[in-house]
């Protein structure tokens, strides 16, 4: 029987309703930089979960808007540069300037092109080539920040009217305030998709939370390699939707390069643009637009149980190949 974590109920430490918290973006890995890239060369991950057989189906995620909450974008990066639909500064970095997302971490430029870099000539391409991608820059130079820029980030994108929101960030507590936000997202038919954490020991017995992923109404992504093992780093717990390629995935970096991360912070955009192919390919399907809870539905629908504990896995990885 799948795990449907909708319908999934813990207790949970509450956090002091005033207190300001710090999120930081969640431990990762850099593999290599400045590599290479050939024309029309798909990272491993697009082929293992299956997006191009989905691509048609699904305009390949035109139209749908995903945005990111993270350290900013390379808003010029030829492989993006195309598919960036809009920008907010929520950091006091530039002046507090709302429009200038320079990403001084990378992180934000990568987890951008998991998404939707445009896989033109000599790129890499994302799982929804054709999506718009709203950067939201919700921690600074140093990965981190407090948590009322991503509460206010959240609340912005909730005004665009975005179909998807994806964050690769945490902290150890729960905050009510932003819990409440993302909420909001929800009541408001957005789905949510966050890196689950790499705080991972190996123990599939021993459970490790990161907020916002341990939040009940998201959808929380763990990282699997090449050969679908799950990766030693990604979080167990009880509250892990699905899994996704997270280990050496090639992407878009800084200054038009490519590099290659690990961290379930990768994990997490492949889903984003998941979704993004699911909810255009529903409205065809359907010929209506589906809820949240319906959406994701569908998601977990299009998941491949893997032979491991469901608490490493949930419902299995993400695999898109047409039923």
């Amino acid at each position: 029987m799948k795990i449907n974590k909708h319908n999934f109920k813990k207790d949970a430490k509450d956090s002091n309703e005033t207190k300001e918290q710090k999120v930081k973006l969640i431990p990762y890995t850099m593999n290599r930089d400045n590599l290479r890239v050939k024309s029309k060369a798909y990272p491993y991950g697009i082929n293992m979960i299956d997006a191009p057989n989905m691509w048609k189906a699904s305009y390949r995620g035109q139209g749908i808007k995903v945005a990111i909450i993270d350290t900013g974008c390379d808003v010029n990066h030829v492989s993006l540069k195309d598919n960036i639909a809009g920008v907010r500064n929520f950091t006091p970095e530039d002046n507090k300037d709302p429009n200038v997302v320079i990403d001084r971490v990378g992180h934000g430029t990568h987890v951008a092109g998991i998404v939707a870099a445009n896989g033109k000539v000599d790129s890499v391409i994302g799982a929804a080539p054709e999506a718009e991608l709203y950067i939201l820059k919700a921690l600074d130079r140093t990965g981190s920040g407090k948590s009322s820029w991503v509460i206010n980030a959240v609340n912005y994108a909730v005004d665009l009217k975005v179909d998807v929101i994806s964050m690769s960030l945490g902290m150890p507590e729960k905050d009510n305030k932003l819990e409440r936000a993302i909420k909001n997202a929800i009541k408001n038919n957005i789905l949510v998709v966050c890196a689950a954490g790499n705080e991972g020991d190996g123990n599939y017995d021993d459970f490790e939370y990161s907020y916002p992923a341990a939040y009940v109404d998201v959808i929380a992504v763990g990282a699997v390699d090449k050969k679908a093992v799950p990766a030693s780093f990604s979080n167990a717990n009880l509250v892990i939707d699905c899994v996704a390629p997270g280990v050496d995935i090639i992407s878009t970096y800084p200054n038009n390069r490519f590099a290659s991360l690990s961290g379930t912070s990768m994990a997490a955009p492949y889903v984003s643009g998941t979704v993004a192919l699911l909810k255009n390919w529903s409205r065809d399907v359907f010929q209506r637009e589906l809820t949240e809870s319906e959406l994701y539905a569908q998601l977990i629908k299009y998941t491949k149980t893997l032979q491991y504990p469901r608490t490493i896995q949930g419902n299995g990885l993400i695999y898109l190949k047409q039923r």
